[in-house]
């Protein structure tokens, strides 16, 4: 979950010199932002997860460099 107060920082910051419609409030917009990249963010760790595990076949000794390399 996206921390909203973040989130609002950093869309003030880039939406300088852009005109919000009226009728949307600040905290609407935010609100639907989060949820359109949280959305966006849980396809984002399915697609990665298959790749990861190999569409359920794990590499144990490449997914073993991973976590050596992390370290």
């Amino acid at each position: 979950m996206l921390d909203r107060q973040v989130v609002k920082e950093f869309l003030e910051c880039k939406l300088k010199g852009l005109e919000i419609p009226e009728d949307i409030s600040r905290e609407s917009l935010v609100e639907a932002f989060c949820q359109y990249t949280e959305d966006d963010y849980y396809e984002w760790l399915k697609d990665n997860f298959k790749s990861f595990f190999n569409h359920g076949n794990p590499d144990w000794e490449w997914i073993r460099e991973k976590i050596k390399a992390s370290e």
